[in-house]
């Protein structure tokens, strides 16, 4: 199998409310489907930041001619994005797209960069869906690594583990502030008093978190 990473920005219903409301998303894309000269793509995510912020993306996404049947459970979400083609038959993307996995969540930042892992079982066509993305979806895109690698390095990590609200949000803002960055750009303290918890508090649901995420992301690297 094959594996490019990538990082890549363009007009979304998503990465454009990212920037917008300065929010994160975690999310999985399927199958890209076409009808007629109407692209659509399902979709599933997370939004992770300000709980004032995530309630107006939320919003602000409602209002979107471009989104089809939207799902809403908290902070998480599906939607089907369409689009209309110029000239269908002759998508590279929307071609191409069933031959693509997406082996781990997409995260897409607060400038709106999405990040994938996607793989094939042959390079040619990795190749080619990234030149169909450059030509038809967005010239911002960045190739972070393309390689070959066996199976077992092929994993699907969990999409929404079972987090509470605050554990969510205490791991969300640690991430985001540098609390796991080296050398590290905050503390404990600073993260506590930002969610107006107690340290030790914090600590709980920090810790609770990352229990959680541990067992995923340990498979991710064997």
């Amino acid at each position: 199998m094959w594996i490019a990473r990538l990082r890549i920005r363009h007009d979304c219903v998503i990465g454009n409310r990212c920037k917008k409301f300065h929010v994160t998303t975690t999310g999985t894309p399927f199958n890209v489907f076409l009808k007629g000269k109407i692209t659509y793509s399902p979709q599933l995510h997370t939004i992770e930041g300000d709980e004032k912020n995530v309630k107006a993306f939320i919003n602000d996404l409602k209002n979107d001619r471009k989104v089809s049947h939207l799902e809403i459970e908290g902070n998480s979400i599906f939607l089907i994005e369409i689009q209309k083609q110029q000239k269908v038959s002759a998508s590279v993307y929307s071609t191409l797209s069933p031959k693509i996995i997406f082996v781990k969540p997409v995260f897409v930042d607060t400038e709106g960069y999405e990040y994938w892992e996607i793989a094939s079982w042959k390079k040619e066509i990795l190749t080619q869906f990234i030149k169909g993305i450059a030509k038809e979806v967005s010239k911002d895109i960045h190739i972070e690594k393309m390689i070959e690698t066996p199976l077992k390095d092929i994993y699907f990590s969990r999409l929404m583990p079972a987090l509470t609200a605050f554990q969510k949000k205490a791991i969300s803002l640690a991430f985001e502030r540098g609390y796991y960055a080296w050398p590290k750009r905050t503390d404990l303290g600073k993260l506590a008093k930002e969610m107006k918890i107690s340290i030790s508090t914090y600590r709980e649901h920090l810790k609770r978190a990352e229990e959680k995420l541990m067992p995923d992301l340990i498979k991710s690297i064997k």
